[in-house]
């Protein structure tokens, strides 16, 4: 059996606009969380890889009204921050809604 540790730290994490925060993460492995400040971009990027794929598929079936909600988990892998989906719970370091409503005209 292997056994994988895991546990939460704080570490600092840089938003695009240069602002800084403090964000704490889970780490798998055996890695030393370094007390650098981390892009967050990573896991801005993945959010929008996320929010588009299903945006596409909304599209596509076109519902009248849909929300969508899940939860995103910070963690550091490979030294760098990710984001790991998880079941949307306040338990989340970050819970997304998304909400899409078309008008009676069709538009979004």
């Amino acid at each position: 059996m292997t056994f994988t540790e895991s546990r939460t730290e704080q570490v600092s994490a840089q938003l695009p606009d240069g602002g800084v925060f403090k964000i704490e993460v889970t780490q798998t492995g055996r890695e030393d969380v370094a007390f650098d400040v981390r892009p967050f971009k990573e896991v801005t990027d993945a959010i929008e890889g996320i929010v588009n794929a299903i945006a596409s598929t909304l599209y596509k079936v076109s519902p009248t009204k849909a929300v969508v909600k899940f939860g995103v988990d910070v963690a550091i892998e490979s030294g760098k921050l990710t984001a790991m989906v998880v079941k949307g719970s306040s338990t989340a370091n970050l819970e997304i809604t998304l909400e899409w409503e078309r008008g009676k005209d069709g538009a979004e």
